[in-house]
């Protein structure tokens, strides 16, 4: 297909349909500091080599994740990825598929997204999976628009312990949809009453476990709440691996599980692409957004799989599409899936219980500290400690002591009164003399 650029008269009509002068009036929400006023003063060209070299000496700039001891968690998780994993995921039968439009040559497909729903369903507790959505937070969003679908009812109640960024993609596209959103206030300690704020106007209550401050969250009692009013719960995670150790969300009464797979079979590549995970009770099937792959039999009754209840903007039934969702991450779900497969149900549970056992030993070095608290009475591989200051200004000098120490929680909830509140996680990866270096480096800085 030829590619013809906007006409000027292209522009003037296309302006004069949405009602605006001129391009500068698009923008004009934006803050004039972050407008540009003529180009940038860009370098004139480079050999290949020569780009080599720059970008080679502002990457050296970077203290990457697997150079120095590292306890960054806060919805994004450094785990040791088989590298049986990425060789897997390149063949090129995979690394080159797209979307399955055409489900009788993309059985390979299929079959790994049937394996990888199948796996989350049982990680969930739930009877049904898709075939995975974006990431943790539009899955949050797409399970409270599907809450909304099944009440008929248009407001959400969020828990103050749901993930800072998971809450504001719900509000966005709850505003979108001038949908009605009530957010607590953030809950350090996980001891907000959610409870008596459930009534007959709520689709929906969105409580995450492990919250974002590590709290362990029981579900039970929020869910017979939700159910007493006619309301859904939709419980979610960002750290996958909590779930081979802890109770599943389905066991503890959710009726949608959504939540981050990226802890599994997937490096923090720089922030994503990531894995959206989203399973639920057969009874809410037909509203669950996404692609689903079922088990069929072909014309010679050999097993097959399709693409079914399938109900998506780009599919035929476009008027009942419950999502305008356009596809799956669908390579992210294959690593998923095959560092799943690799660990077995007892690896996954070993894993989770080292992940825990590491973090119980980091939180026991650190409240021995006189400056340090920490907060939780429970966690899993993350928790939060007070500091005695900023803890951004804490975080930077840690830094230039070759130790990234967690993230501050005021870089995610700013202007809160949360300054100094530190989110700390540690995993598989972290050793002994990380932790040693941690707690030295935080007492030469404190």
């Amino acid at each position: 297909m030829r590619y013809h650029p906007l006409s000027e008269t292209d522009r003037r009509d296309m302006l004069a349909t949405i009602g605006v002068a001129n391009v500068e009036a698009l923008y004009a929400d934006a803050p004039a500091s972050t407008v540009l006023e003529e180009p940038l003063d860009l370098p004139r060209h480079k050999s290949e080599v020569e780009v080599e070299r720059i970008l080679s000496r502002l990457s050296a700039r970077n203290m990457s994740a697997g150079r120095v001891p590292f306890f960054l968690g806060a919805g994004a998780y450094k785990h040791h990825v088989p590298a049986s994993v990425d060789h897997l995921i390149q063949r090129s039968e995979f690394l080159t598929s797209y979307t399955p439009y055409q489900p009788e040559i993309s059985q390979g497909t299929l079959q790994y997204l049937f394996e990888f729903q199948t796996q989350v369903a049982l990680l969930t507790g739930m009877d049904v999976a898709n075939a995975s959505m974006y990431d943790g937070s539009t899955a949050t969003a797409e399970a409270v628009l599907m809450a909304h679908r099944l009440t008929r009812r248009r407001k959400a109640l969020l828990s103050g312990g749901l993930h800072p960024h998971y809450a504001e993609v719900v509000r966005t596209v709850s505003r979108l949809a001038e949908d009605d959103v009530v957010r607590m206030p953030p809950d350090i300690l996980g001891a907000e009453d959610l409870i008596g704020k459930i009534d007959d106007s709520l689709s929906c209550v969105v409580v995450q476990t492990p919250d974002f401050f590590g709290n362990l969250r029981g579900l039970a009692a929020i869910g017979e709440a939700c159910r007493k009013h006619g309301a859904l719960l939709i419980a979610v995670f960002t750290e996958a691996v909590s779930l081979g150790l802890l109770a599943s969300p389905g066991a503890m009464g959710a009726d949608i599980v959504v939540g981050e797979g990226q802890s599994i079979g997937n490096a923090l590549n720089f922030g994503g692409p990531y894995v959206g995970l989203f399973a639920t009770r057969h009874d809410y099937v037909r509203q669950m957004p996404g692609r689903l792959a079922g088990e069929s039999v072909d014309a010679d009754g050999r097993r097959s799989y399709v693409l079914t209840l399938s109900t998506r903007e780009q599919h035929i039934r476009r008027d009942k599409a419950t999502s305008n969702i356009c596809t799956n991450s669908g390579l992210c779900a294959l690593a998923f899936t095959i560092h799943m497969t690799l660990l077995g149900e007892a690896g996954l549970r070993k894993l989770a219980k080292l992940n825990h056992a590491n973090a119980v030993a980091l939180a026991g070095m650190l409240e021995k500290l006189p400056k340090v608290d920490v907060l939780n009475k429970s966690f899993f591989n993350e928790f939060t400690v007070r500091v005695n200051g900023d803890a951004a200004s804490l975080v930077e000098k840690m830094a230039a002591k070759g130790v990234l120490a967690g993230v501050p929680v005021s870089r995610l909830l700013p202007n809160a009164g949360l300054d100094d509140l530190l989110l700390v996680a540690s995993t598989e990866i972290n050793t002994h003399e990380d932790r040693a270096a941690f707690v030295a480096a935080l007492e030469e800085t404190l």
